[in-house]
């Protein structure tokens, strides 16, 4: 008879190399030393340590998927992602803030001439320099083409009018990337990048929102009275700023997606603990089977949403495109965050609608995740979107 021979032994594929369990574990180190003690009173206090963010810059987080030659530490975007989940258990507000900091480095370095992103981006990656992403006015939420914020020429560049809301870093932040239109009547064609300085004559900030979660990455309303850019502060051409937009989103839904796994996970971690410690009727409630099947729920939600948020990293880090990707991360790692931080409250009970436990905190940030960088329903229409193309294309 004969020997049938034992399968080769495969290597994991799912398995994390050298440098991104490196990656991994300083971010975990840093985040549970310098965000996870004072997460809870900055929530409650409603404020944004512009101190933590530049330490961020000194542990390197700022830098991960930048080259070199910027000040970056010419890794990737799956070491982006390995980096945000990290934070994220620790303090979503945090890891939003450093979310959108990446997404506006993001849209220089892909659409800056090399003098802009020689000037712009050093500081930046080193976290001495604070960015935001200025997109959303009160008429143009997801349709973003609807913009209305003016950009008038003048002898020596543009004059901004107008405003923008819900801006993240918005009130702190060093360099702002902000979209205006240059002429209403073209629609989408018309709206064009800028690179805006703290200091531009003409913008100044306005009202701070009162948000239920991510209070301590704080929101903001930018007015803009004929402020003054000059015209190399524009970012790539006229009439070119959504597609500059667009393709950065795209990217940056990755780090929001890896933000929710984290959040996610935290959630997770606090649920079962208690349900071992908690006892009722003389057991812990982790004998209860449908506590069980909660927890159960739970873990492989994360799971999914984790390997969905690496699929997309590894497409960008492969030069593919990532779009209906990235929005299948985001929003599937978003409702997963919100579906186990929810479960997580319920599994505390009474404890858990308490703010003196985390997870009703999980519960209120996880609700905006579903939210920013394009509604879950928004998302949803992108994906359905590329399936029917797809179909029509083959069909």
């Amino acid at each position: 008879m004969a020997t049938v021979a034992a399968p080769a032994t495969r290597p994991d594929p799912f398995a994390l190399t050298e440098e991104e369990r490196a990656v991994r574990d300083t971010a975990r180190e840093f985040a549970q030393r310098e965000l996870a003690p004072t997460v809870a009173q900055r929530d409650d206090e409603e404020r944004y340590d512009r101190s933590i963010f530049e330490r961020m810059g000194e542990a390197g987080l700022t830098a991960i998927p930048y080259p070199e030659e910027y000040g970056g530490a010419g890794m990737g975007t799956f070491h982006w992602a390995l980096a945000c989940e990290e934070v994220a258990a620790a303090d979503m507000g945090m890891a939003v803030s450093l979310s959108v900091h990446v997404l506006s480095q993001l849209c220089i370095f892909a659409n800056g001439t090399d003098a802009q992103k020689a000037r712009l981006l050093p500081p930046m990656t080193a976290g001495r320099h604070l960015g935001a992403f200025a997109l959303t006015e009160p008429q143009a939420g997801s349709d973003a083409s609807a913009i209305a914020l003016r950009a008038e020429r003048t002898d020596d560049g543009y004059a901004l009018t107008g405003s923008k809301v819900w801006i993240t870093n918005g009130a702190d932040a060093d360099v702002l990337v902000v979209f205006a239109t240059v002429d209403r009547s073209k629609g989408r064609d018309g709206i064009t990048a800028f690179v805006v300085e703290r200091e531009t004559p003409g913008f100044r900030i306005g009202s701070h929102e009162r948000k239920m979660g991510i209070r301590d990455s704080v929101s903001v309303e930018l007015v803009f009275e004929e402020a003054r850019v000059p015209e190399a502060n524009r970012l790539g051409e006229e009439g070119r700023g959504l597609k500059v937009a667009l393709s950065a989103l795209g990217a940056g839904r990755i780090g929001i997606a890896a933000a929710c796994v984290g959040l996610a996970r935290a959630a997770l971690e606090h649920a079962t603990l208690y349900a071992v410690q908690r006892t009722q009727f003389g057991r812990p409630i982790a004998d209860q089977e449908m506590v069980q099947a909660m927890l159960a729920d739970a873990a492989t939600s994360v799971e999914a949403a984790r390997l969905l948020t690496w699929r997309a990293a590894r497409l960008r880090d492969a030069g593919k495109p990532i779009n209906a990707a990235s929005s299948m991360a985001k929003m599937y790692a978003s409702d997963a965050a919100m579906r186990v931080a929810t479960d997580a409250v319920q599994i505390y009970g009474g404890a858990g609608y308490s703010r003196e436990n985390p997870v009703e905190r999980f519960m209120r940030d996880a609700k905006g995740a579903q939210i920013y960088e394009g509604t879950n329903q928004i998302h949803r229409l992108i994906i359905a979107q590329q399936l029917i193309e797809e179909a029509r294309r083959t069909g």
